[in-house]
């Protein structure tokens, strides 16, 4: 039988909450909800190096608070605003995940929030080890 683990509701800016969770584990496997580059409920400014970064810091705290790490991700998908983005996005992604780089989708998509760029991903690690 799966067991399900729920980590709290996403929240929007302002800390509106969002209908679904941040992310769900079952049996070894952590689905992370996209991130957007949020600080505190507030956009980040400054293009799309700045809002990358904050992107990937959310989606590794996430992982983190869940007993994973950058190491265990599988697979993320990244939705860019802007196709000329693509190089500066794979610079921050390289320093997030240089060392263990997952699988990867990467598509040009206009965003129901004014950001530059949304990541998601899907992480495992084996049941009970850390």
């Amino acid at each position: 039988m799966t067991s399900l683990k729920r980590y709290a509701r996403a929240t929007g800016s302002a800390a509106q909450p969002m209908p679904f969770a941040r992310a769900v584990q079952a049996d070894g496997w952590l689905h992370v909800s996209g991130q957007t580059p949020l600080l505190d409920g507030v956009m980040v400014d400054g293009g799309i190096v700045p809002q990358a970064r904050q992107c990937l810091r959310n989606l590794v705290a996430i992982l983190e608070e869940a007993g994973y790490g950058p190491e265990h991700v599988v697979r993320c998908g990244v939705w860019l605003d802007d196709p000329r983005d693509f190089a500066a996005f794979n610079a921050v992604f390289l320093e997030f995940f240089g060392e263990h780089p997952p699988a990867r989708a990467c598509v040009v998509s206009s965003m129901v929030i004014d950001c530059r760029v949304e990541v998601d991903c899907i992480a495992y690690r084996t049941p009970g080890r850390r």
